[in-house]
């Protein structure tokens, strides 16, 4: 590829990444216009799906997508799961009831999960061998901070100017565009594996699905739909753990497994998989858990709640900038992760001082600088598992990040949702607040989900610690890669 063709790639990836953020920030915006529309009756008690029946799909394909990236070669990969998420974009659009829109979120699904993982294997094989890799971080930043910022606000727009359909039409455009420059400019090695080792271990992927699943239906369904007790959640938690067995043996006696054991042998790839699903759980108390307390305490819209995410966004865009200069000036990945961790404990710490009283600007504050921490995570685990993966299991490590993070983020909900239920004394149930005691109550258990949140982000600190220095925006050979090229 020539160096402009480079560049318009990039872009083209980049713009992935923006259909990505905004699909995950603005079909909530939707929801009471789409239940008005398609079922008023009932379909409020379905809305949950429309969210559930999207994150099983996602998380269901992602350790295939990774595989099929190092077998038939990322362009390929790319253009499928661009293609994917199209059509459970027009199928979404076109739903004539609640339970046609959930099974096209599940098409959506099917395509999204590869949106941020197979994207960012793009990324990593545009890359030139020593070219500085810090910008890719720092681009990363910016857009994920402009999308959480725009994200809420088109939403929002689009639900009361325009129909509901037009949130998901409004994918259309953007990602045929993306569909037919990336067929055009972007060429990659069509296999990346080895020669003779290109098999697909379906089984294995089978596995990893119905783990995820079983796992994400746990966390969605404990202590909400079902009791903690019942003989439901009981029997999805044993699925998933009889899965995870399965999964496990399956990975140590698999000609070609779709995530090789081996691969935690390598130190970047081992804590790096471990950071990354901290950081997901820890980020469901800080966006979560923050709207929550906006909504119950200070007794403000959902839609304005969402407004209390720009200065999160923009630490995130401001950081992702100066990401880049810090890179060229020496910073490494490593160095990175403990800052950004480091920070963004800082600011969890901050926000569990938070009363129901609390300055409305300081709590602004606070997310600035929650921003300004997680800006400095955004890409830069990626960076380091792909300076360490060999090229031809370059797929699987980087969307095995991606995996560990939705993971991360399942078992998070559950943990801080089963906290503040047990926590919060005051009365009534957590589901109906009122009255300044029972706000007190609530708040005061928000408080201990910030603390855990910091607690979280110490371990990050303490896990990125371990990890091995790096000649700072270069790409280097890690052991892993220095293994397959003798």
């Amino acid at each position: 590829m020539t160096d402009t063709q480079r560049r318009i790639a990039f872009l083209v990836c980049l713009v992935t990444i923006v259909l990505a953020v905004l699909d995950m920030q603005i079909v909530s915006a939707a929801t009471v216009p789409i239940v008005r529309d398609l079922d008023p009756a009932h379909g409020i008690d379905k809305i949950p799906w429309l969210v559930s029946a999207y994150a099983l799909a996602s998380a269901a394909m992602l350790p295939l997508y990774g595989r099929l990236c190092d077998v038939l070669g990322p362009k390929q990969v790319f253009l499928s799961a661009v293609g994917a998420f199209l059509l459970g974009s027009a199928l979404c659009g076109a739903a004539q009831s609640i339970d046609q829109l959930i099974a096209a979120r599940a098409v959506q699904g099917l395509g999204a999960g590869g949106l941020m993982s197979v994207t960012m294997v793009v990324i990593a094989h545009l890359r030139r061998p020593g070219e500085k890799r810090g910008k890719a971080a720092g681009m990363g930043g910016v857009v994920a901070g402009g999308g959480m910022a725009l994200g809420p606000w088109i939403g929002g727009l689009l639900a009361d100017h325009a129909n509901w359909r037009w949130v998901f039409y409004v994918n259309l455009p953007l990602g045929l565009a993306v569909l037919a420059v990336g067929a055009a400019v972007i060429k990659l090695p069509r296999h990346t594996d080895r020669p003779g080792r290109r098999s697909i271990d379906f089984p294995g992927a089978a596995l990893a699905a119905a783990f995820s699943t079983s796992l994400l239906l746990v966390t969605e369904w404990g202590g909400k739909e079902y009791a903690w007790s019942s003989p439901m959640v009981v029997g999805l938690a044993l699925s998933a753990t009889a899965a995870l067995g399965l999964f496990l043996w399956r990975q140590t006696t698999a000609p070609q497994p779709i995530l090789p054991l081996s691969m935690f042998r390598v130190r970047e790839l081992r804590w790096g998989f471990a950071i990354q699903a901290l950081i997901g759980t820890a980020l469901v108390g800080a966006m979560y858990y923050v709207m929550i307390y906006l909504q119950v305490a200070r007794g403000i819209t959902s839609s304005s709640a969402g407004l209390y995410l720009i200065p999160m966004a923009a630490g995130m865009t401001v950081i992702g900038i100066v990401s880049g200069k810090l890179a060229e000036r020496g910073w490494s990945e490593r160095t990175f992760m403990i800052s950004g961790s480091a920070v963004t404990m800082v600011a969890f710490l901050l926000l569990a001082t938070t009363g129901a009283g609390t300055s409305l600007w300081l709590l602004r504050a606070e997310l600035l600088l929650f921003g300004v921490g997680f800006g400095q995570l955004l890409g830069q685990l990626i960076q380091l598992v792909q300076a360490a993966a060999p090229r031809h299991q370059l797929g699987v490590a980087i969307t095995g990040i991606r995996f560990f993070q939705t993971l991360g983020t399942a078992l998070g909900a559950a943990l801080f949702g089963t906290l503040v239920t047990r926590l919060y004394d005051g009365p009534g149930d957590a589901g109906s607040i009122s009255g300044p005691t029972a706000v007190a109550a609530y708040v005061s258990a928000l408080d201990m989900v910030f603390v855990c949140g910091a607690v979280l982000m110490g371990l990050c600190v303490v896990l990125a610690l371990r990890l091995p220095g790096s000649r700072p925006g270069q790409v280097t050979p890690g052991p892993a890669q220095e293994r397959v090229a003798a």
